[in-house]
């Protein structure tokens, strides 16, 4: 049976078939039984603002970010689809204090593409919705709208002062390898946090090994 679109696919629409092929197949729908698996090592991960620190260290605890500033960072990420057409994200970084774990679960809502991250009973502690266009073959992402959770309350956070979230992820053939940049910026202050890198990617069957 073929599985519904993935929340990438219904953002992108006919846009999707401009992405590299590679990336079509990343960003397409995990079937039903299977999990798509990828390792690599990422350049760089966090921010060297110390001041920072004492916030990320809460949203730490909840697997949204993490107080650190290191380089040649290897991670894993595990995606899933659930039931209701959502891909749950498990990434794993093997940071200098131990291995730290960011989970998310994209979505299709009706203002777009979302992002929720973190772990939580009602939900991510963070989540932010995205604007989302192909760029020379690239997947690019653009905040519209932050917001986050303090109890059972959801508090979205004003333009003016709410961070800047961008993802481009992109497929070198050079290298054959698909490279992925995360930052997140605020107004006025600027670069927040960011990782950046590149890893291999396969989608195997949860039981059986690669397909």
């Amino acid at each position: 049976m073929t599985p519904p679109p993935s929340p990438y696919e219904r953002a992108l629409g006919a846009s999707v078939a401009e992405l590299h092929p590679r990336l079509r197949a990343y960003f397409s729908a995990v079937p039903t039984g299977s999990i798509g698996r990828g390792s690599g090592v990422f350049d760089v991960v966090g921010t060297p603002r110390l001041w920072t620190w004492p916030v990320l260290a809460v949203l730490g605890r909840a697997g949204v970010v993490f107080p650190t500033w290191e380089r040649d960072v290897s991670f894993t990420v595990e995606n899933r689809a659930t039931v209701d057409g959502a891909v749950i994200a498990r990434r794993a970084f093997d940071l200098c204090g131990g291995e730290r774990i960011m989970v998310d679960r994209v979505s299709m809502t009706p203002i777009g593409l979302v992002d929720e991250l973190g772990t939580g009973g009602s939900g991510g502690v963070v989540r932010a919705a995205f604007r989302a266009e192909v760029v020379d073959g690239a997947l690019v992402l653009h905040s519209i709208r932050v917001g986050i959770r303090l109890g059972r309350l959801r508090v979205e956070l004003p333009r003016s002062c709410a961070p800047r979230v961008t993802l481009i992820e992109r497929f070198d053939d050079a290298d054959e390898r698909q490279h992925v940049s995360v930052t997140i910026d605020l107004p006025v202050i600027g670069r927040l946090y960011e990782y950046s890198g590149s890893f291999e990617y396969a989608v195997h069957s949860e039981t059986e090994g690669e397909k």
